[in-house]
């Protein structure tokens, strides 16, 4: 009942943070100009979104590292290696974001970090990951109990490490099209990540998690339809590297392709469109990632979410079965 307690408390003051944050955060964003550019080939409604502001990511990183420390130096919850490396992971991943953002806006393009300033940055945040994992007693093993598989990789880990880590973020980065989309499947994602982090023992990252969840929903009151502020890649590295590293260390990544099953899909379109072009000359979805094939065919923007939502749900409620009964 505590530990009940402990995740609602989490949830309602991350809410509070970050509804209370973007009260003077959105407008201070479009007051500097901090928009957003459109790329040109995207589908004509999108055109209105420009100079919307990006950045808007910091809504629910600011509010979750602020009570995450509260809750600390209160005692509430155990400030432990896996949380030291959660909170690594997050901070490194918003500040690759932040930097990716800023620059795409100096430009005046959505081009900001290169491809390999970007690799650097997740290689040095991966080492350092794996350095902390490996000297509090961490396994190199890659195991899922329920297939029996247990394959001891060594100092490859770290290597997975970095796989999971750029694989998730390039996910959500690229699921980051719809108003309200990324933002709202992250918040059901991570719900279930913090019921299966609780389930296996794991409550101080249980609790970040929904302090997290509670901040992603106060920042949905400005990203929703028709958004004020877009997450940017600020929020979105940071979200799918989150994601990974609370994967690696609750030992669920085969939970993580369920759980994140409509990032994956909407990936997954990606290299497929780029495979059948490049090799064979023809397109199979109208526009990648998938969300833009179904604005092609004349979806609102707000049935998408939708759709994309029921099944982040059920994909959800299957990864909490997996991870934790089975």
């Amino acid at each position: 009942m505590l530990l009940l307690t402990k995740a609602t408390f989490a949830v309602m003051i991350g809410f509070l943070l970050s509804a209370s944050l973007g009260l003077f955060l959105v407008p201070y964003l479009r007051k500097i100009k901090l928009g957003q550019r459109i790329s040109v080939f995207v589908n004509e409604n999108h055109k209105k979104k420009e100079g919307t502001p990006t950045m808007g990511g910091l809504l629910f990183i600011v509010p979750t590292f602020i009570a995450t420390l509260i809750l600390v130096l209160t005692n509430k919850i155990i400030f432990s290696e896996n949380l030291a490396i959660v909170l690594i992971v997050f901070l490194g991943y918003a500040i690759i974001g932040f930097f990716d953002d800023l620059l795409s806006i100096r430009k005046h393009d959505n081009e900001g970090l290169s491809t390999i300033q970007k690799l650097i940055a997740q290689i040095i945040i991966a080492i350092g990951f794996f350095y902390i994992y490996v000297k509090n007693g961490g396994e190199t093993a890659f195991i899922v109990s329920t297939l029996g598989i247990n394959i001891e990789m060594g100092w490859l880990y770290g290597v997975f490490i970095l796989f999971v880590l750029v694989g998730c973020s390039n996910a959500v980065n690229i699921t980051d099209g719809l108003d309200g989309l990324a933002g709202g499947l992250s918040a059901i994602a991570f719900v279930a990540f913090g019921l299966v982090s609780i389930m296996a023992g794991y409550q101080d990252m249980g609790i970040f998690t929904f302090i997290l969840v509670g901040s992603l929903l106060g920042f949905l009151i400005y990203n929703t339809h028709p958004a004020k502020v877009f997450m940017g890649d600020t929020g979105s590295l940071a979200l799918g590297g989150i994601m990974a590293a609370m994967a690696i260390l609750t030992r669920r990544e085969l939970t993580l392709l369920v759980v994140a099953g409509v990032f994956v899909i909407e990936t997954l379109s990606v290299i497929i469109q780029t495979i059948s072009v490049v090799f064979f000359n023809k397109k199979i979805f109208l526009m990648t990632p998938l969300h833009h094939h179904f604005e092609k065919l004349g979806w609102s923007e707000t049935d998408i979410v939708k759709l994309f939502m029921v099944f982040g749900l059920l994909l959800a409620m299957a990864g909490i079965f997996f991870g934790v009964w089975l």
